[in-house]
């Protein structure tokens, strides 16, 4: 069984949503990493000098490569990366080995055998 890594970069308001959408289209899991903070191709706000910048959490799902871009796809809908500017974005990498995923590859296989 082969996996892909995807990272999302979301705002924090939006993380429980995400997670559960994610978890609805196929992934077992995920991984919140809080309080991070970037810039597009906008600049952050600023009010006398103070940052206005929204929360943001990395969120990393490994989930198996057949349900992966169905997942990615309903990240970015649930997110609304696509339609407001800003909101957040969602990358998948392939990931060339992981351990620990045993549990995953048990619940995982009847599913996948069913898609293919």
């Amino acid at each position: 069984m082969h996996f892909k890594l995807i990272i999302t970069f979301v705002e924090d308001s939006k993380t429980d949503a995400v997670m559960k959408a994610a978890r609805e289209a196929g992934a077992t899991g995920a991984t919140v990493i809080n309080n991070a903070r970037g810039e597009g191709v906008n600049k952050s706000k600023t009010f006398f000098g103070l940052s206005l910048e929204t929360q943001r959490d990395v969120v990393l799902f490994i989930v198996e490569e057949h349900q992966s871009r169905t997942i990615l796809e309903t990240i970015a809908e649930v997110g609304c990366f696509d339609t407001e500017p800003g909101t957040g974005i969602a990358v998948q990498l392939d990931l060339e080995d992981a351990v620990g995923v045993a549990h995953q590859v048990r619940k995982l296989s009847g599913a996948v055998e069913e898609a293919l």
